[in-house]
């Protein structure tokens, strides 16, 4: 052999040893990477546990802090609010009654014509109005006259099928979710504004007042007989379809809970007894804490650089709002730490609140074979390319550990209500297993499938079948709309004309 042959087979040798050597290298390095990877994930699982045993000491809390929160103001991270709702619908109702929505930069009026227990709601009609920029920061004066003039509009287009009986005044439900410190059914103070609103004059104000004030303005003859919060409005629409509604629970962009309870079981009401012996309870249970919660550092670190630190622990871990964003702080995490992603990290994952939980959850529900809709989403939403099937299967996983964690935590305070309304074992009524029916609405539970079949398995596991054979979960539609004007007409002036 020539000496360049010899060199030419030296220097082929080098660069194959050099090739495989990069490869080695580069297949060591991934293998590291994913090693790292992996071993957040099974963090992540470990720290997101919940077992029965746990939600069994959550729902003890809640109970705990439940009655805390009825036996004095300020008792308990539960606001536990007296609604003044102590008549929910029966079916009997009858008359036209309307309801007024304001919970956000749209407001939605609507009216229905109730037909009692045979016609039920015959007709409804609705309008959404969309609130200009500069009402949301302006004059209470301004926003109510704007509300009240859409509102005069939409009652002069009455038509065909709405009656209101002779000699009688309209009658609203009044659907307001912000905070507020009620003072009867119709009325309450507003304690701040969110959602980006800022009115400072109506801070203070009673805004059934407000409101009065600018339909009178208007020449607008209506009578706000109910102010309600989209919580109570679920429970009232469930109870008018189903007798047997006791719970309302929200499980959405926020999450809340509603239930009966006795009135003479609220140490801090000092008023006179209703006369049906009950009362509405509006929790505010997005506000729970426990050390039996199980929180990450990811959740510490959202919580920290939230607008309310320390505030709305419960929901920051259940709600639509949030889960998305967990999901993005894991990624985040590998993406830095184990270079999940490549060697650098995406810049669009850094973005706080990208990755929504609709996203999420369409991820998280993907079954074609080559997971193509969370490679999709990834490349659309975090910029994110050439993802391996690997790679996808981990995502789905993490959405897996986070959506069952907010599931199962959710089924564990509902579990914690009905064991304080003793609901949580079997009653007999007569012969008759009495039936519990939990009413929930939210985009979250309707929407998002896992977690809603979830959230059912793990009210399962924890009532154990017998009992959960007496209790069901029903999607409730709409309490904001239609729930406030059954409450409008459950609270009607003219209730007692209309019973005798």
């Amino acid at each position: 052999m020539g000496k360049v042959a010899v060199v030419a087979t030296v220097v082929v040798a080098a660069t194959a040893v050099a090739v495989a050597t990069v490869v080695v290298r580069r297949r060591m390095r991934s293998g590291g990477r994913w090693s790292k990877a992996e071993a957040v994930v099974r963090e992540l699982e470990e720290r997101c546990s919940t077992p029965a045993g746990k939600l069994r000491q959550v729902a003890d809390a809640m109970t705990v802090e439940m009655h805390a929160g009825l036996a004095s103001e300020g008792g308990s991270k539960l606001k536990m609010l007296i609604s003044y709702v102590d008549n929910l619908p029966t079916g009997d109702e009858k008359g036209l009654f309307y309801a007024l929505d304001l919970g956000g930069t749209n407001f939605r009026v609507m009216r229905v014509q109730l037909g009692g227990k045979e016609a039920r709601v015959a007709k409804q009609e609705s309008e959404e109005v969309s609130i200009p920029p500069h009402l949301m920061t302006g004059s209470s004066h301004e926003l109510f006259d704007f509300i009240a003039v859409e509102l005069a509009k939409f009652v002069a287009n009455e038509g065909e099928g709405f009656h209101l009986s002779d000699g009688r005044q309209r009658e609203l439900g009044f659907t307001f979710s912000f905070p507020v410190r009620q003072t009867s059914i119709s009325s309450g103070t507003l304690i701040k504004w969110t959602k980006g609103f800022s009115i400072e004059d109506a801070v203070g104000e009673d805004v059934v007042a407000e409101l009065t004030k600018a339909m009178e303005r208007q020449g607008l003859d209506m009578r706000v007989s109910a102010l309600v919060n989209d919580t109570i409005g679920t429970l009232a629409g469930g109870r008018y379809v189903n007798k047997d509604v006791v719970v309302a629970v929200i499980l959405g962009t926020g999450s809340n809970a509603a239930y009966v309870e006795r009135a003479h079981a609220i140490p801090k009401w000092h008023g006179l007894l209703p006369k049906s012996g009950e009362m509405v309870i509006n929790m505010e249970w997005g506000n729970f804490r426990s050390s039996h919660l199980p929180l990450t550092e990811y959740d510490q670190a959202m919580d920290a650089e939230s607008l309310n630190p320390g505030e709305q622990i419960f929901e920051k871990l259940i709600s639509g709002m949030y889960l998305g964003e967990i999901v993005r702080r894991v990624l985040l995490r590998m993406a830095e730490e184990a270079a999940f992603f490549g060697d650098t990290v995406p810049p669009k994952l850094r973005i706080p609140f990208i990755l929504r939980t609709p996203d999420m959850s369409a991820m998280h529900h993907d079954s074609s074979p080559d997971l193509k809709v969370v490679g999709n989403k990834l490349r659309d939403i975090l910029g994110i390319t050439n993802t391996s099937l690997k790679t996808r299967k981990m995502i789905i996983k993490i959405c897996d550990i986070v959506a069952a964690r907010g599931a199962r935590l959710a089924a564990a305070g509902i579990f914690g209500v009905l064991k304080k309304m003793g609901r949580d074992t079997i009653i007999r009524d007569g012969g008759e297993k009495q039936r519990t029916v939990v009413a929930v609405d939210g985009g979250l539970y309707e929407h998002y499938t896992f977690f809603r079949e979830c959230l059912k398995s793990t009210m399962t596991e924890l009532l154990g079948e017998d009992v959960s054979e007496t209790v069901a979960m029903e999607h409730s539609n709409d309490g904001s709309g239609i729930g406030a004007a059954l409450l409008s007409a459950s609270h009607s002036q003219y209730l007692e004309v209309d019973e005798s």
